[in-house]
C-alpha cells in the first residue's frame, strides 16, 4: 500500500516546520512516482526546524518511518545494501544441516510435516520440484503434537524467517 504523503498532518503549538516537512515529502513522492530518486538514507538524515504553529512531530515521524519502508521495498531485493545472493547450493547445505531440539514434554511442530516440507524446499532449489518461494516459506504452517516426535516451534520460526530472508536474496 503506497504511502499517502499528501496526508493531512495536525498542526500544534510547537512543531515541525511545515515548509520543511512539505519540501521532504513531495520529493519523496515523486521519488515513489517515477521521478527523480531519493534513497531511505536521505530521508533517514532528514532534519526539521522546530517552530511555532508546526506540524505535530509525533505525526511526521510515523509518516517518515513509513515512507522509509516504502522506498526500502521499492529497491529491487538484489539491489539492496548488505545483502548478498544465497546460491543455492549453500542453501540446500545449511537446510540439510540444520537440527532442531525436540520438544520434550512441551507441544511442538509435528517432526514429519517440518521434514517434509524442508524437503520440498531443498526438491525446488535443486529444480526436481516446483520452487518454494520466501511466502511460501513465511506462510507455512505446521501440526502441533503434544506427544510424539516434535521440533521446537521457536527454532523452527527463527530458521524459517532466516530462511524466508535467503530466498529473497536468490
Amino acid at each position: 500500500m503506497p504511502v499517502r504523503t499528501g496526508a493531512r498532518l495536525p498542526v500544534v503549538w510547537r512543531g515541525y516546520d511545515r515548509n520543511q516537512v512539505d519540501t521532504l515529502l513531495n520529493r519523496i513522492s515523486q521519488a515513489l512516482n517515477g521521478g527523480p530518486a531519493m534513497s531511505a538514507d536521505e530521508v533517514r538524515e532528514a532534519r526539521f526546524d522546530v517552530v511555532l504553529r508546526g506540524y505535530d512531530s509525533r505525526a511526521v515521524d510515523d509518516l517518515v518511518r513509513e515512507c522509509i519502508r516504502e522506498l526500502e521495498a521499492a529497491v529491487p531485493i538484489s539491489e539492496r545494501p548488505g545483502r548478498s545472493r544465497a546460491e543455492p547450493g549453500w542453501l540446500i547445505n545449511w537446510i540439510q544441516n540444520t537440527r532442531f531440539s525436540d520438544a520434550r514434554l512441551r507441544s511442538g511442530y509435528d517432526v514429519r510435516d517440518v521434514d517434509a516440507f524442508l524437503g520440498r524446499v531443498v526438491a525446488g532449489l535443486r529444480g526436481t520440484a516446483p520452487p518454494v518461494t520466501a511466502r511460501d516459506v513465511r506462510e507455512s504452517g505446521f501440526r502441533v503434537v503434544r506427544l510424539g516426535p516434535g521440533y521446537d516451534e521457536q527454532e523452527v520460526d527463527r530458521f524459517l524467517l532466516q530462511l524466508a530472508g535467503a530466498l529473497e536474496r536468490r
